[in-house]
């Protein structure tokens, strides 16, 4: 194992102190207890840590959040804010499944009275939300139309009649990004993306009915209306194909890129720009395009559940209480606004497996929520917890704003797959805990395997500890739909 210098600051929080003969710009700070340390360097992702604080224009630390875990060339679970005037933009700091997040609904059912629907409602829903490898959905759309979805995000899909128009406020950036730039899409990227619209896809995306098991902020919890024995509906998934075309074309560029403008790269996979040359720029209207497909992509998802739901109790989602709580990113590159030594400044923040955490009042997050601050959804594995918290003040002066994003992986899906069996997964959620799980194949349930993972409990009390983010409620799976 390399000595990374580490310096133990609290029993959350770890440094590795800036080192110049490995070309640092900065520290690296991670957030995590000793076991989730030596994972880390055991796994080689301390590396990358150190890789991000080599990169030109890096403001503050080279951050790690509890869910580290080992990346395409940044860490997930990695966030580094870049000068908006001196700094890059790397593909890899975003990664392949751009805008990955996840969104939440919740109902006015309670257990007690739904747990007797669960076993139909799974098997309709399996049917009514298209899920897999590379499969495509009800949604077919021409060039003309996916630009269009490209420009508008969430709000195309409203404007078609998926979902409410209430919706869009309680999506992170008001359902798209501005800054879109469909022209910079290639064709190939089009194509792939004409079917996949309000498609589930494969890997760790999914569909679940949860129950609120346990609220720890009753008033968070009020305020987005959660209480305890509530069922609630969270979907997992981005930008499909199209997405994963996107970094794909501009890794390409941007290797490129990094010998124009003599950027040295310990780690190619660290190919960047600087975030105002043309290529920086293309990138960013393209990732920011990629976005508008995922926040539109979840949109659709979340319609076919609602229409699932209606059809089936024969009632209107408002008369079922069933609503958007909210949908956020955690794959994702932006300019942002942030306080940094007394002053505001403009920063592209890359969070990779990390998420947006705004504290109370801060002006972006929405009215209805901005006196507790920003929700933030935080997905475990199918079969222990899921989480919701709330973002921190303290946070914008720890992390930029961000906070963690699931529960980080503990063994690659290889692995996971020589270690158990689909079937045995799905014995075993449904006989130990009640969970029923449908997948398109068994091999999916096997790579996703609880084992696989980090209990999310440990990095969610982790992350409350340490002020990135509160604990509002905690959710238990009943049911769980993969690809």
């Amino acid at each position: 194992m390399n000595d990374y210098k580490l310096e133990k600051i609290n029993d959350y929080k770890w440094m590795i102190p800036r080192q110049q003969d490995l070309g640092m710009l900065t520290d690296g700070i991670i957030f995590g207890d000793e076991d989730i340390i030596e994972h880390a360097a055991r796994e080689k992702t301390l590396d990358q840590v150190i890789n991000v604080a080599t990169l030109p224009g890096i403001v503050g630390a080279s951050l790690a959040m509890p869910d580290i875990h080992y990346g395409y060339g940044f860490p997930i679970g990695g966030v580094a804010a870049m000068d908006s005037q001196l700094g890059v933009i790397s593909p890899g700091g975003v990664g392949f499944d751009i805008s990955c997040g996840v969104r939440l609904y919740r109902t006015g059912f309670g257990y007690d009275d739904f747990k007797k629907h669960l076993p139909e409602l799974m098997s309709r829903l399996s049917f009514s939300v298209p899920k897999g490898v590379g499969t495509g959905g009800k949604i077919k759309l021409s060039a003309k139309q996916i630009r269009k979805v490209l420009g508008k995000g969430a709000l195309w899909a409203i404007g078609q009649g998926y979902g409410q128009e209430d919706d869009q406020q309680f999506i992170e950036d008001n359902g798209f990004m501005e800054e879109a730039e469909p022209d910079l899409v290639s064709s190939k990227a089009y194509q792939r993306g004409s079917d996949q619209l309000g498609t589930l896809g494969s890997g760790n995306h999914f569909l679940e009915l949860q129950m609120v098991e346990k609220v720890y902020d009753s008033q968070a919890a009020s305020v987005f209306g959660l209480q305890e024995g509530q069922i609630t509906v969270m979907i997992h998934s981005g930008s499909r194909g199209l997405g994963h075309q996107v970094c794909s074309d501009f890794l390409q560029l941007m290797g490129k890129a990094s010998a124009k403008y003599n950027i040295r790269l310990v780690d190619r996979q660290l190919a960047c720009a600087p975030l105002n040359s043309p290529e920086g720029r293309r990138y960013y209207g393209a990732m920011a395009a990629a976005v508008n497909f995922a926040l539109a992509n979840r949109q659709c998802l979340g319609h076919w559940v609602t229409e699932t739901f209606t059809k089936y109790f024969k009632q209107s989602a408002n008369g079922l209480g069933l609503g958007l709580l909210y949908d956020v990113s955690h794959n994702i590159a932006k300019v942002e606004t942030h306080s940094w030594k007394g002053k505001k400044i403009s920063l592209c923040v890359h969070r990779k497996g990390a998420t947006r955490a705004l504290g109370p009042h801060h002006e972006l997050v929405c009215r209805p929520y901005r006196e507790v601050g920003q929700p933030v959804i935080i997905p475990g594995d199918m079969g222990r917890y899921s989480y919701v918290l709330k973002g921190t003040e303290a946070s914008e002066h720890e992390s930029f704003s961000s906070t963690c994003h699931g529960a980080g992986r503990m063994m690659s899906r290889t692995k996971a797959k020589k270690m158990v069996r689909g079937q045995d997964v799905k014995n075993y959620l449904l006989q130990r805990h009640g969970i029923i799980a449908i997948a398109d194949s068994m091999a999916s349930l096997a790579e996703e395997a609880p084992q696989a993972y980090k209990d999310v409990k440990k990095v969610v009390d982790i992350t409350h500890k340490a002020g990135l983010s509160e604990k509002v409620a905690r959710l238990k799976p009943l049911g769980v739909l993969k690809g």
